[in-house]
């Protein structure tokens, strides 16, 4: 049967209570604590391969901090950091920047000041990367500093802990969520997790707004009608 692409609800913005930790509490908690300024580590990385959530992780980090009052901004990759002046970037209290092994000479520069800089005010800069600090294509300087700090390599979350995943995600929410809803969404829907979530978020308000439990009937119906999907 043709994998349904499920569209019908935009991602929800990433916090720590829309991951699904699998294997990764440990990281979940510690990034948890740096946003809230209670590490005393300038620098945390944590690095995995595409799709483990890396991204998620840091803007949820920053979303947190945030919340917490402090100053925080994220950045896509180190090239957003091009024209910015890391002395000043320095004085906020959490910058976390995504995808620094692909920072060029001058992103590097900028990376190795604003982390010297940090580390000065008390402030902390939290990375993410495809690979572990020793192995990142970087000058040596910068690549000691960013292994100085708390380092964690992030787990994806395998197909067969999602089914578990998706049930305490809805128990967290709330809601009530069968083993074969799981089943029909993991059969028939993209498997990845930000999918998965977004879909999870967009029924469990259809079955408020329907007055009806979510079953495998009211989501096939469902289907039917936002998408023509027959299956």
């Amino acid at each position: 049967m043709k994998q349904l692409v499920f569209e019908l609800a935009a991602p929800e913005p990433p916090s720590f209570a829309n991951f699904l930790p699998g294997r990764n509490a440990e990281v979940v908690a510690a990034m948890g604590r740096i946003a809230a300024g209670a590490a005393g580590d300038t620098g945390l990385l944590v690095w995995g391969p595409p799709g483990a959530g890396k991204t998620h992780l840091l803007r949820a980090t920053v979303a947190a901090a945030l919340a917490h009052g402090r100053s925080a901004a994220w950045f896509a990759g180190p090239g957003a950091l091009s024209g910015v002046d890391p002395e000043t970037l320095a004085a906020t209290a959490l910058v976390a920047v995504d995808d620094v092994g692909g920072a060029n000479a001058d992103a590097q520069a900028r990376l190795f000041t604003l982390f010297n800089e940090m580390k000065l005010r008390g402030g902390q800069l939290v990375a993410a990367s495809d690979a572990a600090p020793a192995l990142l294509p970087l000058r040596e300087d910068l690549r000691t500093r960013l292994g100085w700090g708390l380092v964690f390599e992030l787990q994806p979350l395998a197909d067969a802990d999602k089914p578990a995943a998706l049930l305490a995600y809805a128990r967290q929410r709330g809601f009530a969520l069968s083993d074969d809803v799981v089943r029909y969404l993991l059969a028939h829907g993209r498997r990845d997790m930000t999918t998965l979530l977004a879909t999870l978020a967009a029924l469990d308000r259809h079955s408020l707004s329907a007055k009806r439990p979510i079953t495998v009937p009211m989501l096939r119906a469902w289907l039917q009608r936002e998408m023509g999907f027959e299956g």
